[in-house]
Formats: C-alpha cells, structure tokens, sequence
C-alpha cells in the first residue's frame, strides 16, 4: 500500500534549505511513502468573499489537493519567531469555508530550519498551535528543529551530514508509524 504524502514548504526562496530538504525527503523515507510537494506561492491571500463571488480555481485546486493526500508534511523557515505568511496562507485556505476542513484528521509532521542554531523551534510551534485548532493529528516526537540548515547541503543541494540524514530517516519512519495509527484501517 502506497501513502501518499503532501509536502507544504513554506518559503518562496529559490534556494531555500527547506526546498533543499524537501527534495531530500523521499530517498530518505521508509518504502511506501510517496511525497507530492503542493505549490503554495500563487495561492490569493484568503478573503472570505472571494467564496461568494467564485472560489478562486487555485483555492479549489489545493483543497482538492490536500484532501486527497493521506497525510501533510509541513518543512518551513522561521519568519520572526513564526511561520511565513504564506504558509499561514495555506493553512487558511484549507481550512475553509467553514465546515470543509481539509485539514481535519490528517496525520501531519512539522519540520523546521533556519540558519541558526535553534532550528526554527517558534515557527514549529506557532504551525502546531494552528494545526492543533484544525483537529490536525501532528507527530509529537521525535521534534525537527534543523539548526544551522545552509552547512548541510553542499552547492548543489544535495545532504552531505550524515547524522542529519539518520535524524530525518528516523523522524520518516516515526512518521510513518503515526500515519499507520491515525490514517490507515
């Protein structure tokens, strides 16, 4: 049985870490999980009479989208303590309209990392602050904080730590393993 696995990046950078560790993810997975990363750059801010006019096709589209994955991976930088408004963006958008919660009872996980060397720990937990309100299911350990993200890839993108690698691969089968509890019958 295949999962499928929607991946949210929420940084529009081009050479961004998190899109970095987006593309790493699937060589580092336990077989079986099959990762889609969801564009989320052209989404229009959420504005709730746009609904009553015409929903926006991209609104349809990305619902659409998240509500046929098994579950989410959120991978995202940290903005000012929090997750980039784009992402927060996202998370709206599916949450809406009321009553059509694509996110809700979606076995989901959040990596974070940045530059720095606390990895992104309040953007984490401002993302699970909102997931929790959505009746997300979010893995609760092992926690991705991934500090000082730009020395583990070299220049053409590609993971060169290799106990980072062993983290993520963990962290992908406890994944996995909490899909298997919140997802499959």
């Amino acid at each position: 049985m295949t999962t499928s696995i929607a991946i949210l990046v929420g940084s529009l950078r081009r050479a961004s870490v998190n899109h970095k560790i987006a593309r790493v993810i699937p060589e580092l997975a336990p077989a079986g999980l099959k990762f889609g990363t969801v564009e989320i750059a052209h989404l229009p801010f959420y504005n709730p009479d746009l609904e009553e006019i015409e929903t926006p096709a991209s609104w349809a589209t990305f619902r659409r989208t998240i509500g046929e994955a098994d579950a989410v991976l959120f991978i995202t930088p940290e903005y000012n303590r929090s997750i980039p408004g784009v992402l927060k963006n996202a998370v709206d958008v599916g949450s809406r309209p009321y009553g059509k919660n694509v996110w809700a009872g979606k076995p989901a996980a959040v990596i974070s990392a940045s530059p720095g060397s606390v990895g992104g720990f309040g953007a984490n937990h401002h993302l699970r602050q909102s997931l929790v309100c959505l009746d997300v299911p979010v893995l609760q350990q092992p926690e991705a904080y991934i500090g000082e993200a730009y020395s583990l890839f070299d220049d053409s993108g590609h993971l060169t730590n290799d106990s980072t690698a062993a983290f993520l691969s963990a962290f992908l089968s406890k994944f996995d393993a909490w899909i298997t509890i919140h997802c499959r019958p």
